[in-house]
């Protein structure tokens, strides 16, 4: 049985994952908002100017009035600044799921960190929460996305064509599942 409980701090060996911050609009904008590497393969636009990234904040800002709403700033304790985020959205309470995605400054790619939040993140929404099934998808042009999908246990479920559109355009994309049963 789902019962929500917001955007709660979660604590790993080398991570902290919280709410976003006002403070850490410039500091998202420098790490990974504003670099075309990081978000060739995203949903959402590079942020051109700095006002883009506080507009983002203010709104997951205003969001975590809610209990449903999930999204996590993540912070290598060892820098002590936020470094990419993580989320869980289009939540369907009826079938007990949702989908997560994240991203990460590209300094911080390849050294096992998006995996360390994303099992973290799993671990909360299904031992916490109560979610059933949780997805994500990638697009076929990404694998590192789905090597941390797999890293974490997450089963591939297939290609779906022309399944998403990023900051490529249209795409096909992998689609990645795993349930409370399976966890």
């Amino acid at each position: 049985m789902i019962s929500h409980k917001g955007t709660k701090t979660i604590e790993t060996d080398r991570l902290i994952l919280r709410q976003a911050r006002a403070e850490d609009a410039q500091v998202m904008f420098d790490n990974w908002c504003s670099d075309e590497e990081v978000t060739k393969y995203l949903t959402w636009p590079t942020h051109a100017n700095i006002d883009i990234t506080k507009w983002v904040v203010d709104s997951w800002i205003a969001g975590y009035e809610k209990t449903d709403f999930y999204q996590w700033t993540i912070v290598l304790k060892e820098l002590g600044e936020p470094i990419g985020t993580i989320d869980v959205h289009d939540l369907d309470d009826s079938a007990a799921k949702g989908e997560i995605g994240y991203c990460i400054g590209k300094k911080w790619w390849r050294k096992g960190i998006m995996s360390e939040a994303l099992d973290a993140v799993l671990a909360f929404m299904f031992e916490v929460v109560g979610m059933e099934l949780l997805v994500a998808h990638h697009d076929t042009h990404n694998p590192n996305s789905g090597a941390v999908m797999q890293k974490c246990g997450m089963k591939f479920a297939g290609i779906i064509p022309q399944g998403g559109r990023n900051n490529q355009g249209i795409c096909d994309v992998c689609r990645y599942t795993l349930s409370a049963e399976e966890r």
